[in-house]
């Protein structure tokens, strides 16, 4: 029995919602998101609350249906809130400068990488080393925020690289340390 697909969602003031035959649509003033309903999974609207059922009990389906009910509460809270991740980078020379929509990070490289956002995110420079990732979509911001990260992931010995703000990088001993 998943504990996390019965609890109902609250449908939050400002956002609206349509059922059709295999997909959920979400609207408010931030945007628009759908999730495709995946098979064996039921999703009903009683008044301000969506109700997440399953037709059987096999392993997948019931995979599915927790998997359901959070992307439904992700969108939800994401269309009147949003996500935001922040990444800060730490180095000698490490600094980010904002170029149009997208980024410009210089980390050591020869040259410069430059990022461009993916649909629905918006990229914002604090400083000259944080970074901040916001969009309604759960999913796509902390995908953007991975590939950032992965441009210059922080390394073990010095602590240098992008890592994010609340992340710990434990460092290791160098050979000296015998």
């Amino acid at each position: 029995m998943s504990r996390i697909g019965n609890k109902p969602v609250k449908l939050l003031s400002g956002v609206t919602m349509s059922i059709s035959a295999d997909k959920l649509s979400f609207k408010s003033t931030k945007g628009e998101l759908s999730i495709d309903i995946l098979p064996g999974i039921k999703v009903e609207q009683k008044e301000d609350e969506i109700v997440v059922s399953r037709s059987n009990d096999e392993r997948q389906t019931r995979a599915f249906h927790g998997l359901i009910r959070s992307m439904i509460q992700n969108h939800i809270e994401g269309l009147t809130k949003g996500y935001r991740k922040t990444l800060k980078m730490v180095g000698t020379g490490y600094r980010v400068t904002a170029k149009g929509k997208g980024l410009s990070l210089t980390v050591g490289f020869s040259h410069p990488v430059e990022v461009t956002p993916a649909e629905g995110i918006n990229l914002t420079v604090e400083g000259n080393d944080t970074i901040h990732i916001d969009g309604i979509d759960k999913q796509a911001v902390g995908q953007m925020a991975a590939n950032i990260r992965k441009i210059k992931p922080p390394e073990p010995y010095k602590g240098k690289g992008i890592r994010y703000e609340d992340e710990v990088v434990r460092k290791k001993a160098g050979k000296t340390a015998a």
